[in-house]
């Protein structure tokens, strides 16, 4: 009793005590917390009593000198609490209510100090959550876009709205920003933020984000907000959906788009002058001709003045020649060919005989056999392609154009039978042998043989078609009399020259002997008849002499 008597009385008197600064101390919020009295910097042997106290009355606990702590039965700190050897106060899982001042007493020799500390609790606060989402907004209208909250925070979170990165502020006007703090029953604040906001067209993707902001935390995001932005219709595009250029009987596709949202589920299209309304905003024309070609349009079913047009030309190209099919032709007739060429545009033609290109367009006045062959007109413009051909067959009978003869191998001879027509000749040899032929070519083929003639022959070739026949013979001889008879040309296939150069010597020999037989008679003639002297008619006797021999000497030539 004495012992609580003397307590009484020294705490009676603290208001005689000398008093320290205020001390500030944070904790987080639910941590433990060690306030410290006066730094720690008493003895505990010279302490006589410290007693820790809250605010102005709240006792927690008093410890005196050599005995242990007494914890008062206040529900706040009983079980909380405890007290180390520097006197300093430990208070775990501190809450908003631990958010006070908290005061040191001690006894120490004959002074009573007081060290009160200022303990600020802070709590972070909670994600920002979005609520009362909108999913779109229409230009020109205030909408409440969405809330954004965060709770369990102290001291109370700021909220701050941003549009693309860029904070978005109050202006009473196309945004409008309400924001409240309310603080529950264990002294923690919850924050909401409402965003009413007036769109305009630029906002469409526009990325809308809260931000939470707290000292004691860093800056917290919410996930971005997209909203759908509604506007009318302000003009339409009309497209060609379809890969041109078309031809007739292509299929064109057409389609019409609004930049309003959401776009129009119906769309007016106007066809060669006639409305259609469809719903949808694709119109297809099948099979479509050149008389299609022209512009078109379409325009929203309720406001026609929202319109757009697109031309649209069908290509065609048509091509006429003159000839076609097979075309049978005799050598030395004439063929004229010509092409007409009607084209949406400029086409350009080229020509082909087989497989080789025609710089031009062919002219056939006077025809051959080297004519004949297919030929191929090709007409092209803007993707089209027009091909054209003709079989052009210049036919005739055959026509032996050469019959010559060669020296083999040996003692054979080769003989060769050049042969022009159309059908492809035959030709028949009239003696037997090793035959060949050549290739066939612009109605020209050689023909060939290998013969051993053991004596003079005629030999005969026949060339025959469906259209007639021709022939010619070729003498041949053995190839030792060849010889004989070419001993200056030893030439076998001039043999037959040689046999008239032979004639016409012989000729020219008979004639000289003519003369001189002549000349002979007359001169007899005139010495019988003479009436002159014996010494000219020794000088004609001697002159006539030799006369005769000079004719004996060319006789024998």
């Amino acid at each position: 009793c004495v012992h609580t008597c003397i307590q009484k009385c020294l705490l009676s008197v603290l208001s005689a005590m000398h008093l320290s600064g205020l001390e500030t101390l944070t904790s987080k919020y639910g941590d433990p917390i060690e306030i410290p009295c006066n730094k720690g910097q008493f003895k505990e042997s010279d302490v006589t009593l410290v007693k820790w106290k809250y605010d102005k009355d709240g006792n927690i606990l008093v410890k005196q000198l050599d005995q242990n702590a007494t914890i008062s039965t206040d529900v706040n700190y009983k079980n909380r609490v405890s007290i180390k050897k520097d006197f300093s106060l430990i208070i775990t899982q501190v809450t908003m209510a631990d958010q006070r001042t908290f005061t040191c007493m001690l006894v120490w020799k004959e002074d009573i100090l007081e060290y009160p500390v200022q303990l600020t609790i802070y709590k972070v606060p909670s994600h920002p959550q979005i609520t009362n989402l909108t999913t779109a907004m229409a230009i020109g209208k205030p909408t409440m876009l969405a809330q954004c909250r965060t709770e369990g925070a102290s001291p109370a979170a700021n909220i701050t709205w941003f549009k693309n990165k860029t904070p978005l502020m109050t202006d009473g006007a196309a945004i409008k920003i309400n924001t409240n703090v309310d603080v529950d029953e264990t002294r923690l604040s919850t924050t909401t933020s409402t965003l009413e906001y007036t769109a305009v067209k630029g906002d469409i993707d526009a990325k809308f984000t809260c931000q939470v902001q707290h000292i004691w935390s860093a800056n917290m995001d919410s996930s971005p907000l997209v909203f759908t932005v509604n506007y009318p219709t302000e003009k339409v595009n009309l497209q060609v959906v379809s890969q041109g250029p078309f031809k007739e009987g292509d299929s064109v596709t057409l389609k019409c788009t609004a930049d309003g949202n959401p776009p129009p589920s119906s769309y007016s299209f106007y066809i060669d002058g006639e409305k259609k309304t469809v719903d949808s905003n694709i119109y297809t024309l099948t099979n479509v001709t050149r008389e299609n070609t022209g512009d078109y349009k379409c325009s929203l079913v309720d406001n026609e003045d929202i319109a757009a047009s697109v031309p649209i030309t069908v290509e065609y190209l048509d091509v006429v020649l003159s000839t076609t099919g097979k075309i049978v032709k005799n050598p030395g007739e004439s063929l004229e060919v010509t092409v007409d060429v009607n084209a949406s545009g400029a086409a350009q033609t080229s020509w082909k005989k087989g497989n080789a290109k025609l710089n031009s367009l062919p002219k056939f006045d006077k025809l051959t056999y080297s004519d004949s062959g297919m030929y191929e007109c090709v007409v092209s413009m803007a993707g089209l392609k027009e091909t054209r051909t003709f079989e052009l067959v210049v036919e005739g009978p055959p026509v032996i154009k050469n019959l010559i003869k060669e020296r083999g191998e040996g003692m054979t001879k080769v003989l060769k039978c050049v042969v022009e027509g159309s059908p492809k000749p035959t030709v028949q040899w009239s003696v037997n042998g090793t035959s060949a032929e050549s290739a066939y070519e612009h109605g020209k083929v050689t023909y060939s043989i290998i013969i051993d003639p053991k004596g003079n022959l005629t030999v005969s070739c026949t060339a025959s078609n469906v259209l007639g026949a021709d022939i010619k013979s070729i003498n041949v001889s053995a190839l030792v009399e060849d010889v004989t008879m070419d001993k200056q040309d030893q030439k076998d296939e001039y043999s037959d020259q040689t046999t008239l150069a032979v004639g016409i010597v012989v000729g020219l020999m008979l004639a000289v002997l003519a003369i001189g037989l002549a000349y002979w008679l007359y001169m007899k003639k005139s010495r019988q008849g003479s009436w002159k002297t014996g010494e000219k008619e020794d000088g004609s006797a001697e002159e006539s002499k030799k006369l005769e021999e000079s004719q004996s000497q060319k006789a024998d030539v």
